[in-house]
């Protein structure tokens, strides 16, 4: 593999690896598992349905629906090895990151209308920020993994967006 960004990638990569105990970034990067991000779309799935939000519920649920038909088929043919794992392959763009990503900030879409102030932003950031935080400094993602998992998804993000934008709640 080359490219213009794959040096500064690696460089950055192997100054911030193991910089924390990966007993910590470890436990970071579990929030963008499957069982740990997508229960939260999904109760925030449904109390947008049982409010009326019908259009944006199906949005968001489509959205990460979408995360592993998009990330997989680019997992495969960038085929792009580990920080820590040359030999493996299928590190870009990360799933995890996308998932956390979808997840977190879809169900604050949702559930923002009904509640005050950006708290549901905030922490969507945070868990979101957390996860690609733990994700690189744990030797899971090089940072453009994680950075293309933000800009693949937030076309996603900004159609959930427009579909909840769309409903007034009552």
């Amino acid at each position: 593999m080359s490219g213009p960004l794959l040096a500064p990638d690696a460089a950055l990569s192997r100054a911030l690896v193991r910089t924390v105990p990966d007993a910590v970034t470890q436990r970071l990067s579990d929030f963008g598992n499957v069982p740990v991000a997508v229960p939260v779309l999904l109760l925030a799935v449904l109390y947008a349905a049982r409010r009326g939000n019908l259009r944006g519920a199906a949005a968001a649920a489509l959205a990460m629906a979408l995360v592993p038909a998009l990330v997989v088929p680019l997992k495969e043919w960038t085929a792009r090895p580990g920080p820590l794992e040359p030999w493996a392959s299928g590190y870009y763009p990360s799933g995890h990151t996308a998932t956390a990503y979808v997840a977190y900030v879809g169900a604050a879409l949702l559930v923002r209308p009904y509640t005050r102030g950006r708290w549901p932003f905030l922490i969507a950031a945070a868990l979101t920020a957390l996860t690609a935080t733990g994700l690189i400094l744990r030797g899971y993602h090089w940072p453009l993994d994680v950075l293309a998992s933000f800009l693949m998804c937030t076309p996603l993000l900004l159609g959930v967006k427009w579909a909840t934008g769309r409903h007034s709640p009552r």
